[in-house]
């Protein structure tokens, strides 16, 4: 049965109109909070304690303000998009990425594209596993380049990346924004359970893996048939034959600059604590070394930021008006009310049926809260006790969690991390809405019959 895909509006009126259905429901949902106790630097709720406060509903000005108020919640984010469009566009003059994907292509051949895909899908998704999620976003147009290399288009570009690595990060078993957070509020050994976290994680990567290359394979056999028509591939198309290309010392130092920028990152995300503005700051520096090894002149290399900044700037705007949900839920304090009456709807359901409604409860709720340790911080310390109460393990409780978060973010249009990865992609929200709703509805059915297997063997 072949799944009808809803047609999707453009991403500016999508966001805008959860906009306004956040602040109607600022008028219809009663304001309230639940106590907050701070452990090790960051506050948790303490269960049972939800209480209405006043209503403070959100009127048209403040509905208006709210989007300014959202650019500036989500800077670090814009700028990040900002940085990384920058830091490509510049390694484009240098034509050492178009040269490394047009050498990696000649050098395994058309014939294997389709295994090509596949590989760089598990890479992808290895990256959002151990590494985390914004911290890969530099690493996006390299898989725009790819893909077009190889006959495909952006769609699958950012199916390869940005899928790959949403999928990877959201149900990774070694999530410490995710699992890590729940497993610290329940108590429990650090990323414990690993076995069937990694089995779901596996067929997750595995089936957007089968997608992509299904996707490749239709575009090929009807190119109208392609979500990609239209986008704009000025930069990260080759502009040779496959045969001719070839890496030069140049190229080889560019591509080496990046990936010692990327080492870099990498230490220091993990033994430093660095986040969205050291990122920013390596790639400006690596942009820079990249300039001074390409030996552009000031007027060319100012030129090309400038054009880089206008590639990038429709994407960074889409990152601030998301932020804007997350600042109209603030005003109206209604983010804790919602989960405070969708944890109270689980009462009284069966073992497997509450199961699943924990998950479906946390595939809302992370749209009004995209962040992974806000939602586990928020949430957590309502759904692990109520879980136990109907005969679920703190594991599963977890488990149902990491599925709701993980899952959904496939299609969060208020998550900051795939608007901007998608900017790097050049692709639409809308268009990418159209690509990954069958699957994201797969991934999360396949997640339910984990869920129902952690039910019936106690998970722990």
């Amino acid at each position: 049965m072949k799944i009808k895909t809803p047609k999707i509006p453009h991403a500016v009126t999508l966001l805008f109109v959860i906009i306004i259905l956040v602040t109607i429901m600022t008028y219809i949902l009663p304001a309230g909070a639940f106590e907050r106790v701070e452990v090790d630097g960051r506050n948790r709720v303490v269960p049972g304690s939800y209480s209405v406060m006043d209503a403070t509903p959100v009127g048209l000005l403040d509905m208006f303000r709210a989007i300014p108020l959202g650019f500036k919640a989500a800077v670090e984010i814009i700028f990040i998009v900002l940085a990384g469009g920058i830091m490509f566009g510049i390694m484009s003059k240098t034509k050492a990425i178009e040269n490394s994907i047009g050498t990696l292509v000649k050098t395994f051949g058309l014939k294997r594209k389709y295994m090509i895909v596949v590989i760089m899908t598990f890479v992808f998704g290895f990256l959002g596993v151990a590494v985390g999620y914004e911290n890969n976003i530099a690493l996006v147009p390299i898989a725009a380049v790819l893909s077009l290399a190889l006959g495909g288009d952006l769609i699958l570009a950012a199916g390869i990346s940005v899928g790959a690595m949403t999928v990877g990060f959201g149900l990774s078993p070694i999530n410490p924004y995710t699992v890590g957070t729940g497993h610290k509020i329940a108590e429990l050994q650090m990323f414990s359970g690993a076995g069937l976290r990694s089995a779901l994680c596996f067929i997750g990567l595995s089936l957007m893996a089968l997608y992509n290359v299904r996707y490749f394979k239709r575009i090929i056999a009807d190119p109208s048939r392609s979500l990609g028509i239209g986008l704009d591939v000025d930069g990260v198309s080759l502009d040779m034959e496959i045969e001719e290309y070839k890496m030069d010392l140049k190229s080889w130092m560019v591509l080496g600059t990046f990936m010692i920028g990327l080492a870099v990152i990498i230490y220091g995300v993990f033994n430093l604590g660095w986040y969205i503005n050291e990122l920013s700051a390596v790639f400006l520096m690596i942009t820079i070394v990249c300039g001074i090894i390409a030996r552009m002149n000031p007027t060319d290399f100012s030129e090309t930021v400038l054009k880089s900044v206008a590639a990038a700037a429709p994407g960074a705007f889409m990152v601030g008006f998301a932020t804007t949900i997350k600042v109209l839920m603030e005003m109206g304090n209604i983010g804790d009310t919602i989960s405070y009456e969708l944890s109270d709807m689980l009462q009284g359901l069966s073992t497997y049926s509450s199961a699943i409604a924990m998950s479906v409860s946390q595939c809302v709720i992370n749209f009004f809260i995209p962040s992974g340790s806000g939602q586990a911080l928020a949430t957590l310390p309502v759904m692990i006790p109520l879980g136990e109460v109907l005969g679920l393990t703190p594991q599963t409780a977890i488990l149902a969690f990491q599925i709701g978060d993980g899952v959904t973010n496939l299609l969060n249009p208020t998550l900051g991390g795939l608007i901007a990865m998608l900017a790097m992609c050049r692709v639409p929200l809308d268009r990418w809405l159209r690509f990954i709703f069958p699957l994201s509805m797969l991934i999360l059915v396949i997640s339910w019959v984990f869920l129902v297997i952690a039910v019936f063997t106690g998970y722990s």
